[in-house]
């Protein structure tokens, strides 16, 4: 029997001088949801720092360096094909507010902006897509865009 959660979605403000709007937070991930014809069963938001996500890394994935994001499924079995699961998500997220502070400006685009990309690509993890290959760093971005742009306001020129 599947786990039961108190709530569908969970966000840890666990940065310590850097957060997001919960409002915004929840649209962003609500629009995400309802376009992937998905839902939510659980996703745990946690908004964070260069050192946990790095260590976190490390730890599950045997990476050592920073990250912008890491989604973790907590469904058994292999990922969903992007958009097919006809499951509701069941993952975690981590943001890197560090990584969305430092690098906004190399993309032209405000530190939410940024940090809002980076919730909306772990969610696509977690609905099924893959980046590990151009092809499927292309059609991330292209979602990416697709949302932020429906979600949030003209990103400043």
């Amino acid at each position: 029997m599947p786990p039961e959660y108190p709530e569908p979605l969970s966000i840890e403000h666990d940065h310590p001088s850097r957060e997001l709007d919960a409002g915004t937070l929840r649209h962003v991930i609500q629009h995400v949801v309802d376009a992937e014809g998905t839902s939510l069963t659980h996703l745990s938001l946690v908004l964070t720092d260069h050192d946990t996500v790095r260590r976190l890394n490390q730890s599950y994935l045997d990476h050592d360096y920073d990250t912008d994001v890491l989604s973790f499924s907590l469904r058994e079995g292999p990922a969903p094909s992007s958009g097919a699961s006809g499951e509701g998500i069941e993952g975690e997220v981590y943001v890197d507010l560090d990584t969305a502070a430092e690098r906004h400006d190399e993309f032209d685009t405000s530190f939410e902006r940024e940090a809002y990309r980076y919730v909306v690509h772990g969610l696509l993890h977690l609905v099924g897509y893959d980046d590990a290959q151009p092809a499927g760093q292309d059609k991330m971005r292209e979602k990416e865009d697709q949302y932020l742009n429906t979600v949030l306001p003209a990103p400043s020129s």
